[in-house]
């Protein structure tokens, strides 16, 4: 995280973080959750929204159009109806550059800094001045206790300064700012209670389908081993559905989520496009063990947008060989009386990296 995680090297960042609503800005949505502390390691969710984002205003984790993303972040707060305008918001790992050196033992602040910066020199692509630098020490290096282990974490200036000119413009405090991949490893410290285990110990294979990438982690002991972004989504399925049933973009995606289509959707259309995901698992797993040294997954759990489609879960287990679970990381908190059980469990896995935004509140 590049303010916990990662240091405090933006300047808009305060050193300590009040409360926070984790806002993930996706191609399609903003999700917005809030959550509170009910005990040690216990959470309870207050609120959550999911506020709609007009075609093409995001693409690639890239705001095409702030003035239309920070109009939807202020329905977005004010469906969601909390008082609190503090905010923790996310970059897409591929607009981060990471990089874990050893330095000695026992710098001072001001040495560390320095080396860092000498170190950000040597790979990343552009002028220091042209970006936001920051870094973590991790701990003893892994074979030499006179080093330490330290992450420096790089990303352009004007990706983060997008996203503060949305949360200004829409009346919310930027606090934090994190790396999306981080966020999901966050949160899935919520999911693990659900497997056996608690996932102790196992290769677990988690599977986030957005609407254009989908993005493949393999976790061990809630730490990242291995990740990978596929082009393949939920949209994939609505230009299906167009084709098939010669429908506008518009009409096929109210289609999709409402089930308004003829009888042979199932067969034709959904079934295909399930086989082709399942595949694209299957494709990522071998990925993963190729460039590791272990050769399977203990878990696959699937978190997005089409991860409730019927059935998928199933077929993603039988062709991948594997247990598969459609993630929730709300499965184990407490709920909030406001918020409905039934629309929760169909919108949950869409809420993976708000959550994980939420969460560090408590850190």
């Amino acid at each position: 995280m590049l303010k916990e995680k990662l240091g405090s090297a933006f300047s808009f960042l305060d050193t300590t973080a009040p409360p926070l609503i984790g806002i993930d800005i996706s191609s399609t949505a903003l999700k917005l959750v809030e959550l509170s502390e009910s005990g040690k390691g216990a959470y309870r969710l207050e609120r959550y929204a999911i506020e709609p984002l007009p075609k093409d205003v995001v693409t690639d984790g890239n705001i095409a159009n702030l003035d239309q993303v920070a109009e939807a972040l202020r329905r977005g707060h004010k469906r969601l109806g909390s008082r609190n305008r503090n905010v923790a918001l996310a970059l897409p790992a591929a607009m981060v550059i990471t990089k874990k050196i050893i330095v000695p033992a026992g710098q001072t602040e001001e040495e560390l800094e320095l080396q860092v910066e000498t170190e950000a020199n040597q790979y990343i692509p552009f002028a220091l001045d042209e970006v936001n630098l920051d870094f973590q020490t991790l701990g003893p290096a892994p074979n030499n206790p006179d080093e330490v282990e330290v992450l420096i974490a790089a990303s352009r200036k004007e990706k983060v300064e997008d996203r503060v000119a949305i949360a200004d413009a829409a009346g919310l405090k930027p606090r934090v700012m994190d790396v999306e991949s981080y966020a999901t490893e966050e949160a899935f410290r919520m999911i693990t209670p659900s497997l056996p285990a608690n996932g102790r110990d196992q290769n677990i294979a988690l599977v986030d389908i957005g609407a254009h990438v989908t993005h493949f982690y393999v976790l061990r002991n809630n730490q990242i081993l291995f990740s990978r972004d596929q082009a393949f989504g939920g949209n994939q399925l609505t230009h299906e559905i167009q084709r098939a049933f010669n429908l506008s973009p518009e009409e096929a995606e109210s289609a999709k989520k409402n089930a308004g289509l003829p009888e042979n959707y199932d067969v034709d259309v959904l079934q295909p496009f399930m086989e082709t995901l399942a595949l694209e698992v299957t494709r990522a797993l071998q990925f993963f063990f190729t460039s590791t040294s272990y050769n399977q997954v203990d878990q696959i759990v699937l978190s997005g947008g089409c991860a409730l489609v019927p059935g998928l879960d199933e077929l993603v287990a039988k062709r991948a060989g594997a247990n598969t679970i459609v993630g929730n990381p709300f499965a184990n908190m407490g709920v909030s009386d406001r918020i409905r059980p039934r629309q929760l469990a169909s919108e949950a896995p869409l809420l993976l990296i708000a959550c994980g935004l939420a969460m560090r509140s408590f850190d």
